[in-house]
């Protein structure tokens, strides 16, 4: 599948199996362990029950960070919390949105601090899939949601594998930088060794972006990832 191609085919999840859901083969032992687990065979029971019931999930692809991002590849490490859950938004990045889908307001403040600190121009559609296929591991905590009922799939069983996602980017490879943005990302930084960069920032929200104790808009987080990664000899994120 091309990797700037958007998700267009199935607009939300049609099958709660797994094996519909690719993930690229660095991470595939990772994935498959998960749903040996009670907590994978419970998360899969509960999406069978409900796509069973008509209800309307997203994004098509739940595993797609894991599928465009080999772990191999990985730089830099994005956490969100949750899937945009309006109509054809989700496209299963943290923070993305499919070509066409109106740029939420949580990424038009990364954009214009993207652009504030770097110069770069606001895109003209709010997918990141070019992020990700620079190894910017693009990781919400859950990976699915229901329509208009944001957290709805909190608790389910996702954030065990996602937390062991996070654990095997900090064991694994070489050294990283993690951008954690708001309370619910800086609690995962217990999960990130000290070798790596962990930069913290208020939720680029409107609601949080400019305010203390760290305001998103002007953290230059994308000037300093970039700038690290070239202190450890490892190449910048052309963002």
């Amino acid at each position: 599948m091309d990797a700037g191609a958007p998700v267009r085919a199935t607009p939300w999840l049609k099958s709660a199996d797994p094996a519909q859901w690719p993930v690229a083969p660095g991470w595939q032992d990772l994935v498959a362990h998960f749903w040996a687990t009670r907590h994978g065979q419970s998360l899969r029971s509960f999406l069978s029950q409900r796509v069973a019931e008509h209800a309307v999930i997203y994004p098509p692809q739940p595993l797609r960070a894991l599928s465009l991002t080999p772990p191999d590849a990985v730089r830099v490490v994005i956490l969100g919390q949750d899937p945009y859950h309006g109509p054809g938004q989700a496209e299963g990045l943290a923070f993305s949105v499919a070509p066409g889908v109106p740029v939420p307001p949580s990424l038009r403040n990364i954009f214009k601090e993207l652009s504030r600190d770097l110069g770069v121009p606001v895109p003209d559609n709010g997918s990141l899939v070019r992020w990700a296929a620079q190894g910017v591991l693009l990781l919400n905590a859950v990976l699915t949601v229901e329509d208009g009922a944001a957290a709805s799939h909190a608790g389910r069983g996702w954030e065990v594998l996602t937390d062991a996602v996070i654990k095997a980017c900090s064991e694994q490879g070489s050294d990283k930088v993690f951008l954690l943005w708001g309370a619910h990302a800086q609690k995962k930084a217990a999960l990130i060794s000290p070798r790596h960069q962990v930069l913290m920032a208020n939720h680029p929200s409107p609601l949080s972006a400019s305010r203390p104790p760290v305001p998103f808009i002007g953290c230059g987080h994308f000037r300093r990832a970039n700038e690290w990664l070239l202190a450890h000899g490892r190449e910048p994120v052309m963002w």
